[in-house]
């Protein structure tokens, strides 16, 4: 059944300020003072907590975006809060933020419905789940200049196993093959601390921020492999908390997929940003890693 609703932005005013003129200044401001590096993207990798924590390091990967060509962006968060086994898809027609409404792509949402392999999820389920959200003020501000010429595709990544994460990457490889097409995959890194239940230190480190720092820049380093397999051994190694892995492998999976059918086309994904909330001292701290990437094609394969 075809949704009729807009999904209404629950985590303006707290997670990020309601007030368009002061979220356009604050973009603004972050989105400067970072650097055109590995442009342009075809897909990002960038973090979903408040603004206040991560605003700076998102821009990293929001600069990396070349909008002129976008047509559309899928956007693939995880689901913090509802258990999905497989992936969802939205029963909303727009998606409102503070700036100006996003348009869901309703041709492609009709297509992936046509595989029998996403479930809806309710408005409510939608509206409460912050990792998709906090991706689109920043898809607003890139693409403000062509905001009648693009469309989104959000897709809520469940609970994915990892022979899920193969099949969801197949499936939506044709999608990142389109030159016009641009992914956002939404994730935080190291989840540290009690309250998290994951303290894995590594002394030989130093303190136990550079302990945290030195794992996650191990994780980075397999995905920049663009390696599935070499992320899920990390992941089942180290157990690091890293809240979007399924988006991740799913796109790891896609590329993958591409590499293997697209003789001579190299992908590209290098990190660009890396910051942590606080800096972890002691057992009774806490923090949360945020880290930014972009991957780009058109290199040549070896």
């Amino acid at each position: 059944m075809e949704g009729k609703a807009s999904r209404r932005p629950l985590h303006a005013g707290s997670w990020y300020t309601d007030s368009a003129s002061q979220l356009n200044k604050e973009l603004e401001g972050w989105l400067e003072k970072a650097q055109s590096v590995h442009a342009p993207a075809r897909a990002i990798i960038a973090p979903h907590a408040g603004y206040t924590y991560c605003g700076a390091c998102g821009a990293h990967a929001y600069k990396q975006i070349e909008p002129a060509g976008v047509k559309r962006i899928f956007i693939l968060g995880p689901s913090h809060h509802a258990y999905i086994p497989g992936c969802a898809l939205s029963t909303a027609t727009c998606y409102n933020t503070p700036l100006y409404n996003l348009k869901i792509d309703s041709e492609i949402y009709r297509e992936l419905k046509s595989t029998g392999l996403f479930e809806e999820m309710s408005l409510s389920v939608d509206e409460e789940e912050h990792s998709i959200e906090m991706q689109l003020p920043y898809i607003a501000k890139v693409m403000e200049a062509f905001r009648d010429s693009f469309t989104i595709v959000p897709i809520l990544v469940g609970a994915l196993k990892q022979s899920g994460e193969i099949k969801y990457g197949k499936l939506l490889s044709k999608y990142l093959a389109d030159p016009n097409t641009l992914f956002v995959i939404s994730s935080d890194f190291c989840h540290w601390g009690k309250r998290f239940r994951y303290t894995y230190y590594d002394k030989a480190c130093g303190p136990i921020h550079a302990s945290i720092e030195s794992l996650d820049r191990k994780g980075m380093t397999t995905i920049e492999a663009l390696d599935p397999g070499a992320f899920s051994s990390y992941l089942e190694k180290f157990g690091n908390t890293i809240c979007g892995r399924h988006p991740i492998a799913v796109l790891l999976n896609a590329v993958d997929q591409l590499r293997q059918t697209a003789a001579g086309i190299g992908w590209e994904l290098r990190f660009v940003q890396y910051a942590q909330s606080q800096p972890c001292k002691t057992q009774n701290d806490s923090s949360v890693s945020y880290a930014a990437a972009s991957l780009l094609t058109g290199t040549k394969s070896s």
